[in-house]
């Protein structure tokens, strides 16, 4: 049974896709006695056949050696499109992930969007991204991977733009479509150009040609940087991030997704590539470079705002800039563990902050407090999250950045650097989130904010669970390192970071020191406060540009193009209004007019002929 279901895995995918399928009657409203619900249900139970399909094929598929199944698409001209299925334990484990948070995050929704109008239409989305996502996991070819990017690019403008009558949301849905089609845009370019170098799209065979290649630096160096720009956009790295915090207006169940895996999109593809992405030093430092930048930008981004969706989406911004140096430096396997580390630790933070957004006034974190009382489940939840992001032992991100760290000791120490910097700020950050929302005393906004009903309950104690047991997990699957050969260095340097931020954070936002708390200097504060004013930046650089082009181009239609067509059609209309006003209503006046007209013609026909004649009996 086991052997059959990891040789149907392919169908996981088909099962999210039906349920979406199936929810879209619910959504323009053609159903309407029984109301929506229905929709919801449906997907929850393809979704749970889903995630029980891909957890007994992972069983099936550990210690197994990867299969390929090639489906045949399109072949012409030359051109082979072949759909290659990857089934491994890598694959089949990314798609346990996706099923069991989408699973969590369908459960979370009941409760969430218990009065919602668009429970329909929601659904189907998630089960459209549930089906990409899936799909993603198997696709071992790059152009269909790119293709079902484009995809999940669209559902993110959906579901973003759910509550489509505020015009937040509408901004946030266009800024996150648009932001991530300047990457996109690139990468069809690297997708392109890579065919022309190898001839191939399949990942095993571009991992087989890069071994045994010897291909034009400045060439695979563009072509290298182009497949980069598209994971740079989807894992909201700089300067392609200000799309993730834009996009947390939709509704909370979805962030759950975004957050957790659908950002780890653009990283999946970013691993597959590594191979051809080395042939290039400049690319690697290039990705190493990125990574840093925003890990570190983030992370200090992240302690000076004040929404409450905001703090965890630039932290999840920094987080996906270590999986970048992770790639960047080649620790395939480290960057892997520190997707799903950061999927589970991340989604339980959602669903703590999301129950707080659910049945509160304000999102501003200045002005909540005193909900530890009032909120001890999602109390805990945030706490567990925040440990199981940051390097704190035993749980899951402490060995993956453990593993990260002590892959660069001896060759990037100042790496090391960057991670134990970024894994002190991050505990900082969470830390003086939990502070002003749980800590202090209750202010006019919290006064009345009671804990969430079991719906929201139960998917978040799940999920405490799993981040407690990961581990656990691990352990069992050989993949956390024996304690002799941990490197006691890097661990302590973990340790002590994410005990000195949790602390100097706590001391701060748990104590009796005057809040706000302001930095000495103004303008660095606003430099946090306002994202380094990169959006500034983008209106003087890029929009302003855009703008001036298009005035540019519409001026052009209107006084070039358009004003030739109507100098001819003016001249058409004077031509005709005179002829009308000159007819005499004579046959012989028509037949000498025609005859006129002919005789100009004819002149100009063959003057190259008689004007010559008449210049050399001149001259």
């Amino acid at each position: 049974m086991a052997q059959f279901l990891l040789e149907t895995v392919w169908l996981v995918p088909c099962y999210a896709l039906i349920g979406g399928l199936l929810a879209i009657p619910w959504s323009p409203g053609i159903i309407r006695r029984i109301g929506p619900r229905p929709a919801g249900y449906v997907n929850l139970m393809m979704t749970f056949l889903a995630l029980v399909h891909s957890v007994i094929a992972l069983q099936a598929s550990w210690n197994q050696p990867p299969q390929e199944i090639f489906i045949p698409w399109l072949s012409t001209a030359g051109l082979n499109l072949t759909i290659a299925l990857d089934i491994s334990s890598v694959s089949v484990g990314a798609m346990v992930v996706v099923t069991g948070l989408n699973w969590l995050a369908q459960v979370f929704a009941i409760g969430y969007m218990e009065m919602d109008w668009g429970w329909g239409r929601f659904y189907s989305l998630l089960g459209i991204f549930e089906a990409g996502l899936c799909a993603l996991a198997l696709c071992n070819n790059l152009f269909f991977s790119y293709v079902i990017l484009e995809i999940l690019t669209l559902g993110t403008y959906l579901l973003v733009g759910l509550w489509f009558s505020q015009p937040l949301v509408v901004t946030g849905a266009r800024d996150a479509f648009l932001t991530k089609r300047v990457g996109d845009l690139f990468l069809l370019m690297g997708v392109l150009g890579l065919w022309t170098l190898s001839g191939t799209w399949n990942y095993t065979e571009l991992g087989v040609w890069a071994a045994n290649t010897q291909v034009d630096a400045g060439v695979i160096t563009l072509v290298g940087l182009a497949l980069v720009a598209g994971p740079m956009g989807k894992c909201a790295q700089f300067p392609l991030h200000l799309w993730l915090d834009e996009a947390m207006e939709g509704p909370i169940p979805s962030t759950i997704l975004r957050n957790s895996v659908v950002v780890a999109s653009g990283a999946w593809v970013l691993i597959k590539l590594q191979p051809v992405l080395t042939l290039s030093p400049v690319v690697s430092s290039f990705i190493v470079a990125v990574g840093a930048v925003t890990a570190v930008g983030a992370s200090l981004i992240a302690i000076a705002q004040v929404d409450l969706k905001r703090c965890l989406s630039y932290s999840v911004s920094a987080y996906m800039g270590l999986v970048f140096i992770a790639v960047g430096v080649q620790q395939e396997e480290t960057a892997l563990l520190l997707v799903l580390t950061h999927a589970v630790a991340s989604a339980l933070l959602v669903m703590s902050t999301g129950g707080i957004v659910w049945n509160n006034i304000t999102q501003d974190v200045t002005q909540l407090g005193g909900l530890w009382k009032r909120r001890p489940f999602s109390g805990l939840a945030f706490i567990v999250g925040t440990l199981g992001l940051i390097g704190f032992p035993p749980l899951g991100s402490f060995w993956a950045l453990l593993k990260l760290a002590d892959g660069l000791w001896a060759s990037y120490p100042w790496l090391v650097g960057v991670i134990i910097t970024v894994n002190a700020l991050t505990a900082v950050s969470l830390t003086r989130e939990f502070g002003l929302i749980f800590g202090g005393k209750a202010k006019l906004m919290s006064e009345r904010s009671p804990e969430v009903h079991w719906p929201m309950i139960v998917p978040m104690m799940i999920l405490f669970g799993f981040v407690l047991h990961l581990p656990l997990v691990l352990q069992s699957l050989s993949i956390l390192p024996t304690w002799a050969n941990l490197n006691k260095d890097v661990a302590l340097l973990l340790i002590w970071s994410s005990i000195f931020g949790c602390s100097i954070s706590g001391v701060i936002y748990l104590g009796n020191i005057p809040k706000p708390v302001r930095l000495p200097w103004q303008g660095l504060q606003n430099l946090l406060a306002y994202d380094f004013y990169t959006p500034k930046i983008y209106r003087m650089t890029i929009i302003l540009g855009v703008a001036q082009l298009s005035k540019f181009a519409d001026m052009m239609d209107r006084f070039v193009v358009d004003g030739i067509v109507n100098l001819v059609g003016l001249f058409s209309l004077l031509g005709g209004e005179g002829l009308k006003y000159s007819n005499s209503g004579q046959t012989q006046f028509y037949a000498f007019t025609v005859l006129v007209a002919i005789g100009i013609f004819g002149a100009w026909i063959t003057w190259p002929f008689w004007g010559v004649q008449l210049l050399s009996l001149i001259f």
